[in-house]
């Protein structure tokens, strides 16, 4: 059994000549310790896949499964609450609160969860060090670049030690440098047992992944 698994997934946008079939019929297993990518070309669902998995869109029809948790049977409190503790985000632009400075954005889920001062400083280090930035944690998002900017997301979602890290299009505004950078740190990252599942374009993405879910249309075509 998987840490999230899907079964007939649909989703649709619109109505009458602008519904828009989104995902059409969609299973996905999603394993701890592998990088699974969603690939295909755009419009073909990606996103809206990984915002299904992760209760952050309801679908039409179908389910979705974390451990042995039901999706659809829980409320929003119990989704919010779930997305706090077993679900780790990273987007294509990083979503740094630019008031913060870098430790403060990597403490912010650990302080709305309630954890205490020392607990919460011990994991700020331990995820900046892991992704390489233990020296720019008094630095405001502004004074980094893209790369350290995505890293920090990166950092700010492992601090919260996630059952399941999702990034969607994580590297799509990197250069490749700092892509393979952030790539090698995901990878890592399902290496230590987190299930991670990365939306892209990237074909290093899909080349370094364990599993891949391949979508056209709406459909899963491998």
């Amino acid at each position: 059994m998987g840490v999230v698994e899907a079964r007939g997934l649909c989703k649709a946008y619109g109505r009458g000549a602008a519904r828009v079939e989104a995902l059409v019929g969609v299973d996905v297993q999603v394993r701890a310790g592998v990088l699974t990518a969603v690939v295909g070309p755009s419009g073909s669902g990606k996103s809206t896949l990984l915002h299904c998995l992760s209760g952050i869109a309801v679908p039409d029809a179908g389910e979705v499964r974390v451990g042995e948790k039901l999706l659809s049977g829980l409320s929003d409190d119990e989704l919010a609450a779930l997305r706090r503790t077993s679900f780790g985000f990273v987007f294509q632009r990083g979503n740094l609160l630019p008031a913060l400075t870098v430790a403060e954005n990597v403490a912010a889920g650990l302080v709305l969860r309630g954890e205490g001062r020392d607990a919460v400083a011990a994991k700020v280090d331990a995820a900046l060090a892991r992704v390489g930035l233990p020296d720019r944690a008094d630095a405001f998002p502004a004074e980094l670049s893209g790369g350290q900017a995505q890293r920090v997301a990166l950092a700010r979602a492992l601090a919260a030690e996630p059952q399941v890290l999702f990034a969607d299009e994580p590297t799509g505004a990197l250069d490749r440098a700092a892509a393979e950078q952030l790539l090698r740190l995901l990878h890592d990252a399902a290496g230590q047992g987190t299930a991670v599942v990365v939306v892209s374009h990237d074909p290093c993405v899909e080349q370094a992944a364990g599993a891949v879910v391949r979508l056209t249309d709406g459909r899963r075509v491998a």
